[in-house]
């Protein structure tokens, strides 16, 4: 992924932050914000003299790929989010990224040591056992060194999946499937949500309650959308019981 230009600062009293500063701001390390910066999720900073400063928008994307994280999503589904914005967008642009995306998730996931993460599951596990966790959505390695684990919402169906008697690498083709299906209908249904919703609004003269009003909205939305999910899987699946019964 290439790094965006460098934002102008927002205004002529928008507040410019050194590495430390912004990294404390946003509640992260600067190691990790230098990595993230090397990713090109954060843009280069503005430099005024030998001087490194970051604006506000350096914050509101160090701020979306914190919350993304935090809401379940990997690295690399951040990645993509962020590739996917112009690289113009501006601070409101980026917060209403923000709300939209994290709303689908729940609680951020707890991170969990080795040894916590076995009392968590109730049981030991191997290092093969970690391995398809991972593959299945369940798990994300946080730090090789310490031994740390992110744990995802998925957790629970995988823990469930190690003791099902079917070979282990039927069950990360089945996660391949599921994954790759999810993904193209998410892409589709965030398309329609940004044509007939996001951009109908941002064309409109908005007010906080307006602002509110979306916000309910998208809620709403999120949870019907996940009910129909179930629903039409479950419908799909019937037709194609009742297919292979009629042949």
């Amino acid at each position: 992924m290439s790094a965006a230009p460098s934002p102008v600062p927002d205004g002529p009293g928008a507040e410019l932050l050194t590495i430390d500063e912004l990294a404390a701001a946003v509640g992260t390390t600067v190691r990790t914000t230098r990595y993230y910066a090397s990713l090109g999720l954060v843009p280069p900073p503005v430099r005024i003299g030998r001087i490194a400063y970051y604006g506000p928008v350096h914050r509101a994307r160090l701020e979306l790929v914190r919350a993304l994280q935090d809401h379940g999503f990997t690295l690399q589904a951040a990645e993509r989010v962020l590739g996917g914005i112009p690289d113009d967008a501006g601070v409101e642009d980026l917060a209403l990224q923000r709300a939209m995306l994290t709303s689908w998730s729940a609680e951020p996931p707890a991170v969990l040591s080795r040894a916590a993460l076995e009392e968590h599951a109730g049981r030991s596990l191997a290092d093969d056992d970690l391995d398809l966790l991972v593959t299945l959505g369940g798990l994300e390695r946080v730090d090789d060194d310490e031994d740390l684990w992110r744990v995802l919402p998925a957790l629970p169906v995988g823990l469930d999946l190690l003791d099902v008697d079917v070979p282990r690498e039927s069950l990360g083709l089945a996660e391949a499937a599921i994954r790759r299906h999810m993904e193209a209908l998410a892409d589709e249904l965030t398309t329609i949500l940004h044509e007939q919703v996001l951009q109908p609004y941002r064309r409109e003269s908005t007010s906080p309650e307006d602002a509110l009003r979306l916000e309910e909205t998208v809620s709403t939305l999120r949870r019907l959308t996940l009910e129909a999910v179930v629903h039409g899987f479950q419908r799909a699946a019937n037709a194609v019981i009742t297919r292979s019964l009629s042949r």
